[in-house]
């Protein structure tokens, strides 16, 4: 079950970050593939595409070979719609997103409408704090009506936001397999973030969850922006498997969420039991390998071996071809 909480970061002059914790109910569940009792599964994310980014529906088991630290690996689950989608939205209500906020919010309202039946999502936005505004649900009117009820003031405070939201993600893939998923829009600099840059990618390469930041270059009048943070955006995006998107304007924004919306109806959840089990913290490679040539895969490029008491890990969708 996900839930927004908490959290303490410890870094090195840095304070207490102080998050509005709420409880969730339990969503609807399609029940996902089981393995034996004690069993290290690892589970990740697969996007397939075609050269021209257009996702491809029909891959089979059979047309990959995964590798673990360059060892073959039996895959022992591949599927599509079995593995539910835990998406989490999050969009920027900083001052400067006034005159973007009515596209932003439609275009994100129809990305939480393409959910299917056993898909649930939560959604928050943030300024200077995350403020959630719906708990964990599969339904997609109270998504609606949460993402509607935004309004913007204040400064922004973006790693902050995705660093709580990966935290919560993460524990809430240790009890299952499931398509976690941010959808994160800002359209500036952060400004009032106590997260690093460094900690909020190491806890990426840890959630098992694909970002996709949508940072938004359209101006806007009558307001400053600070330059955006591409840099630690793209790389977000490409050590959890994600895809980062930089539209310039607002048209381009409601496609940026349209092909979200592609692409997390077709992703591939993959799961497999590593030949060589070790509990030591260590970092492992993954390498997914298509049979066809000018197939285009990205998946998370690896994930740390758990501690001891630690039964399932996950590692979501590094292109590769």
């Amino acid at each position: 079950m996900a839930r927004w909480s908490r959290s303490l970061l410890s870094a090195s002059g840095v304070a207490l970050l102080a998050v509005h914790s709420v409880s969730l109910k339990a969503a609807e569940r399609v029940t996902p593939p089981t393995f034996a009792a004690g069993v290290g599964v690892v589970s990740l994310n697969l996007v397939a595409t075609d050269p021209q980014g257009r996702p491809v529906p029909t891959l089979h088991a059979s047309d990959i070979v995964l590798l673990e630290d360059g060892v073959p690996q039996e895959i022992s689950q591949f599927a599509q719609e079995e593995w539910p989608i835990r998406l989490s939205v999050l969009l920027d209500s900083s001052g400067s997103m006034v005159d973007v906020l009515p596209v932003a919010k439609r275009a994100a309202a129809r990305l939480v409408r393409t959910l299917g039946p056993g898909d649930a999502a939560q959604v928050a936005r943030f300024d200077r704090s995350l403020k959630p505004l719906q708990e964990t649900t599969t339904d997609k009117d109270a998504l609606v009506r949460a993402i509607e009820g935004i309004t913007p003031a204040g400064d922004t405070a973006l790693f902050n936001a995705l660093y709580v939201t990966l935290k919560d993600l993460a524990h809430a893939h240790a009890d299952g397999l499931s398509r976690g998923a941010i959808v994160v829009l800002t359209d500036g600099e952060d400004t009032a973030s106590m997260v690093s840059e460094d900690q909020l990618l190491d806890v990426a390469l840890r959630a098992g969850v694909a970002v996709y930041p949508i940072g938004l270059l359209t101006d806007t009048p009558g307001l400053r922006h600070g330059p955006l943070p591409t840099y630690v955006l793209t790389a977000l995006a490409r050590e959890t498997g994600g895809r980062a998107y930089f539209p310039r304007s607002l048209s381009e924004l409601e496609s940026a969420y349209d092909g979200i919306a592609r692409e997390l109806r077709t992703l591939y959840g993959v799961g497999y039991v590593p030949r060589t089990t070790r509990t030591d913290g260590s970092w492992h490679k993954i390498q997914v390998q298509s049979h066809e040539p000018n197939l285009l895969l990205r998946y998370r490029p690896g994930y740390f071996s758990p501690a001891p008491a630690t039964r399932v890990v996950t590692a979501g969708p590094v292109l590769a071809r």
